[in-house]
């Protein structure tokens, strides 16, 4: 269902000591319109629950090299992501990002989402990631706590897309 030279972008290499994942899923929503919102790296409050702003640090969001500051929202072990855009390919509908500062956990962290094409109204979204496992956790800890961040973005951009449906 997914090209092999678009599954290239998510073949991180996890050294000793990471952990990474890669998920698979479908949004019943056009890959268009899930797009619109993913590929918004100025914007990442739009899908990702746990962001409550986003402040852009370097350039505009829609070049690579692009650097912004996330607040995160009250309850989590952190208050502030500083994220570097390593690649926007609007083409292809693949974006990636580096985790570079902050005051959280997530050291080393990289990240690559792209959206493909499935059944008509419906799009395919891969997410993997690599990350530092960090001192007192073990790999399986740091990938849950990694996870369910992703499966609450994920959750929240279903929502989006389909608030805007209807």
């Amino acid at each position: 269902m997914i090209p092999p030279h678009l599954m290239a972008y998510h073949s991180h290499t996890i050294l000793p000591g990471q952990c990474g994942s890669m998920h698979i899923r479908e949004i019943p929503a056009p890959l268009s319109q899930v797009w619109s919102i993913v590929r918004r790296f100025d914007r990442p409050q739009l899908y990702k629950a746990c962001v409550r702003d986003c402040y852009m640090h370097a350039r505009t969001g829609s070049e690579v090299g692009s650097i912004r500051e996330v607040e995160v929202i009250t309850g989590l072990p952190a208050t502030n992501s500083m994220e570097r855009l390593d690649l926007l390919d609007d083409d292809n509908h693949v974006i990636s990002f580096s985790i570079i500062g902050g005051d959280h956990r997530l050291t080393n962290y990289r990240s690559t989402m792209s959206l493909h094409s499935a059944r008509v109204g419906s799009t395919v979204l891969v997410e993997s990631y690599v990350v530092d496992v960090p001192l007192g956790n073990t790999e399986e800890e740091t990938c849950i706590f990694v996870d369910t961040i992703a499966d609450i973005n994920f959750q929240t951009l279903v929502r989006r897309v389909g608030a805007h449906q209807g």
